[in-house]
């Protein structure tokens, strides 16, 4: 089935009632007919379920439809998108281990591989994803696995997932990519040389700000030696109701993801053309400095802008402050068009100089483009610029 056929019917499984729509499994457990079927059950002969932290019916279609249009061997659902990062990494990795990543990475994202992976004895080294240089000279004859966001949040940087991930490969280590700038319409990084991927499916997949939830997606070899019995035993799992409402939204993913990634670029070359704006990025301009590495490897620009706005975080916040229609809010990849200010939400926690580093001053404002009417958008965006 090609992606859009695929969203809406793959994976699907029906009960005796022949539902029309996915069925819900409000379940915690699951009941056996013998005491030898339940014997079975836990030695793995029976493939079927045994209790909703392990395995559900309901979160068993997200996964198997997420593999689907990932192109990826297995899937295993999570709590939430920091959850799916989290037990992606440590899933794998053991004291004495050594990580390389990007270090342009969502706030979270840092400290998992900053703060986190050393309290268990995981060594990490930070380096300019853009710069392959660095990822050469980074690994270590015990590196285990390496992290990066391409389109990274929330400068946009594109990174060269094939280059990086052949470096990775040759250092034997395994190459995991946070996709959800892009989403899985727009980049297919295991088609790209990357051994496992991970989402917010919080973001673009639900998409219409209902529910938390992540998804890890690799080859069946990886999920079954680092993922499976980590997420069994430590219990991030997600909620079968939240996993339905992640199937309808899956459903709908293409046409929200298209209209999102058309406003986008013409937001982009709007906020291009106005005094009061120092900066616009958006992958798919011309004046975006990956601009051809992001043609090789994306299908479209996806659906960030994000922009610096001149006179720092006083003008930042009375642009922002003027808007009617886009709401404030740390959320990315909804429906509604959503601006956040970097600096003192998502990456908050890093100090002036962290950010200065990866480019993040005080006038940068992040735009989640929605699926509205791009007229009223590119009104409200006019409110804000008046602000100034």
């Amino acid at each position: 089935m090609r992606p859009a056929t695929a969203l809406v019917h793959g994976g699907t499984l029906r009960s005796s009632f022949d539902e029309t729509s996915e069925g819900l499994f409000l379940t915690q457990g699951f009941v056996y007919e013998t005491m030898e079927a339940a014997e079975a059950r836990f030695k793995g002969t029976d493939p079927g379920f045994i209790y909703s932290r392990f395995s559900n019916p309901t979160v068993a279609m997200f996964e198997a439809r997420m593999a689907m249009l990932e192109g990826a061997e297995a899937a295993r659902a999570t709590a939430s998108g920091m959850a799916a990062v989290t037990a992606a990494m440590m899933g794998q990795l053991k004291a004495g281990d050594h990580v390389v990543a990007a270090r342009a990475l969502f706030g979270s994202c840092l400290y998992v591989v900053e703060d986190l992976l050393p309290r268990f004895g995981v060594a990490s080294t930070l380096v300019d994803g853009t710069d392959l240089a660095q990822w050469r000279a980074a690994m270590r004859p015990n590196t285990r696995a390496a992290f990066l966001e391409s389109p990274t949040n929330p400068g946009l940087d594109v990174l060269d997932i094939p280059a990086i991930a052949e470096i990775v490969h040759a250092g034997g280590a395994r190459l995991v990519v946070d996709n959800v700038f892009a989403t899985p319409l727009l980049q297919k990084p295991i088609e790209l040389g990357a051994d496992c991927v991970v989402y917010s499916a919080t973001k673009h997949i639900d998409g219409q700000g209902r529910c938390l939830g992540g998804v890890i997606l690799a080859s069946r070899e990886f999920i079954d030696t680092h993922i499976h019995n980590f997420l069994r035993q430590t219990g991030p799992a997600m909620s079968p109701f939240n996993a339905w409402v992640m199937l309808k939204g899956l459903e709908t993913l293409p046409l929200r993801v298209a209209q999102q990634t058309a406003n986008a670029m013409r937001v982009a070359d709007f906020l291009s053309r106005n005094k009061g704006i120092a900066r616009v990025l958006y992958p798919f301009r011309d004046d975006h400095p990956q601009v051809e590495l992001a043609r090789r490897q994306m299908t479209g620009g996806g659906t960030l802008v994000t922009f610096d706005v001149q006179g720092g975080k006083a003008a930042a916040f009375r642009f922002a402050n003027a808007l009617d229609i886009i709401n404030i809010s740390n959320n990315l990849g909804d429906a509604k068009s959503l601006i956040t200010h970097p600096a003192t939400t998502t990456h908050q926690r890093l100090t002036p100089e962290q950010r200065a580093a990866i480019g993040i001053g005080d006038g940068m404002l992040r735009l989640s483009v929605g699926i509205e009417d791009i007229d009223d958008l590119i009104e409200d965006l006019q409110r804000g610029l008046a602000a100034l």
